[in-house]
Formats: C-alpha cells, sequence, structure tokens
C-alpha cells in the first residue's frame, strides 16, 4: 500500500520508470535514474513503495489496468466491437500502442531481467493461478451467447488468439522490418480471418458481446487488485 497520499507524485514516479524500464530495461535501471527523471529525491521513491520490485509490480498493474480500459473504449466505441472480429481486433489496437504492455504480453526478458527468474514475481503468482485466464473466460461465455461457433474447444481458440497477439507484437524480433506489413493492416487482416473463422451464421449480437467483455473486464479488475493489495509488505 502507497506510504504517502502524493498521487501526483507517484503518477509521475510509475511515469518515468516505464519510460526507463522500455529504454534500458529493469536490471540497468536504478531507483536513482527513476528519480532523477520523475523530479524527486531517492528517498521520495521510498515514500511510495518499498523496493524497485514493488515500484514494477504496482507498475504492471496500472499498466494492464490503462490497458482494459483502453481496449473496452474502443470496443464501445465500434458498433461491431462485440463480436468476436471487432473484440479481437480492438485488443490488437490496444496493445500494439503501448510498448510497455506489448513487452508484458511476451513476457521481454530484454525488458524484465532478472525479476522475472524471481520465485515470487509477479509473472509467477499470475500463472500460479489455477483461475482460467480471462481470454478463455471470454471465449467459452460467447461460444454460450452464440457469438463465437461452438463446434471448436474454447482452449483451442484461445491458444490461437494468444499465438496471433504474440506474434504480432514479438514477429519484429525474428522478421527484418522491411517485411512486416503497415501494423493496421496486418490488424484489419487478422480481424477478417478471425471473422471468417469463428463467427456463426447470422454473427452473433455485438451488444451481447460487449456485455460479457465488461463482465470479464470487472472481474479482472477485482483480481489484479486482490493480487496488488496481497504482495508481501
Amino acid at each position: 500500500m502507497p506510504k504517502s497520499n502524493n498521487p501526483e507524485r507517484e503518477q509521475r514516479i510509475l511515469d518515468a520508470a516505464v519510460d526507463l524500464f522500455i529504454r534500458y530495461g529493469y536490471d540497468k535501471t536504478a531507483v536513482s535514474d527513476i528519480a532523477r527523471d520523475a523530479g524527486v529525491s531517492q528517498g521520495g521513491i521510498y515514500l511510495h513503495f518499498d523496493s524497485k520490485d514493488d515500484l514494477l509490480e504496482r507498475l504492471l498493474v496500472r499498466e494492464m489496468k490503462v490497458f482494459a480500459d483502453s481496449w473496452l473504449a474502443r470496443v464501445e466505441a465500434d458498433p461491431e466491437g462485440g463480436r468476436i472480429a471487432g473484440m479481437y481486433k480492438n485488443m490488437l489496437y490496444a496493445l500494439s500502442s503501448s510498448a510497455f504492455m506489448a513487452a508484458l504480453f511476451k513476457q521481454d526478458r530484454r525488458i524484465f531481467g532478472s525479476y522475472m527468474r524471481k520465485p515470487d514475481s509477479f509473472f509467477r503468482r499470475f500463472a500460479g493461478d489455477d483461475m482460467p485466464s480471462p481470454r478463455y473466460q471470454f471465449v467459452s461465455m460467447m461460444q454460450a451467447a452464440g457469438a463465437i461457433r461452438q463446434d471448436i474447444d474454447p482452449t483451442i481458440i484461445t491458444h490461437i488468439m494468444n499465438m496471433l497477439a504474440f506474434g504480432l507484437v514479438g514477429m519484429d524480433d525474428v522478421v527484418p522490418e522491411a517485411d512486416i506489413p503497415p501494423l493496421d493492416d496486418l490488424i484489419e487482416g487478422i480481424a477478417t480471418i478471425m471473422d471468417r473463422a469463428l463467427t456463426p451464421e447470422g454473427g452473433g449480437s455485438s451488444e451481447t458481446g460487449k456485455a460479457i467483455l465488461r463482465q470479464i473486464f470487472d472481474a479482472s479488475s477485482q483480481q489484479f487488485d486482490q493480487m496488488q493489495h496481497s504482495e508481501p509488505e
């Protein structure tokens, strides 16, 4: 929990940290670097965070919430956003707009470094949760509502969706930049493929899909809050 009730300073610290972690990685970023870029003393960091690990974990929660809010806002603004293709397309746009979230999604060791090897890291705590992933829950609920084909195992659909998203944010590691099509073309192409592969006859209700997505997001937000509050002091 925060030790100081100064939200503006806390956000400045997190803003500085996310830029430095993306630029230099977690291991090469010192608390003093974050303090300098945030315009606070090094002691000021510890008025809000117990350690650099604590700072990173609070940043992870913040950025996931920002990502979820961006995704949901895009879906709500899109008349077709509640259909599987619209949902996935808007997720990819939200994911690709954040370098930190792209690194988080593929668990980029260049960014998160030695933190990923810690036995109590955020990644291992989250992976150790026995609850189905939010994306699996969404696919299952969409199938039950008749908005996704029901003749394909939801585990397979979820895995394929993860593979496509990982490829979108990780392909530049293995494919020359000149060979990668424009981002918008890729996302729209993936959405078209998802639509043709997974949308049942009749297309399903976009509003039903949006309601399901809101429900999943509300549950995920509560889960992340619980994870954050349960961290050891």
